[in-house]
């Protein structure tokens, strides 16, 4: 099972090089692809002069592929610990948490800054 962060989305969306995989992966019927239910408002908080809409029709395909896991106490106390574990900012360890509670085997992010230490509870996928 594979979870995303919104970064990669957006680059999926946009056919950029460092979304391919993810394009792929999410298209892929046999892999169960999740999300926190987060990354609605993530994607489209972007300006428009970053998302033309064909993008912006892209991510809510994309978004529609994804079985989005609402955040729940029990996320949100995991995401705590993960937060002070290896300093992310909140929304980085929401995702994060969601991706390990529901048992995600690889978690997908271009945030090469925040994920770029050894994260032990799942595999990080960097483009």
């Amino acid at each position: 099972m594979d979870a995303f962060d919104s970064d990669v989305l957006i680059y999926a969306a946009q056919n950029h090089v460092r979304g391919n995989v993810v394009a792929r992966r999410i298209e892929d019927a046999a892999i169960q692809c999740i999300g926190s239910v987060l990354l609605i408002s993530e994607v489209f908080a972007l300006p428009a002069a970053r998302v033309n809409p064909v993008e912006q029709q892209r991510l809510l395909q994309i978004l529609g592929a994804l079985d989005l896991k609402d955040v729940d106490y029990e996320t949100a106390e995991l995401a705590g610990v993960l937060r002070g574990k290896y300093r992310l900012r909140t929304r980085d360890a929401l995702h994060l948490a969601t991706a390990i509670l529901w048992g995600a085997d690889r978690f997908h992010t271009n945030n090469r800054e925040d994920f770029s230490q050894r994260i032990d509870e799942i595999e990080i996928v960097l483009p």
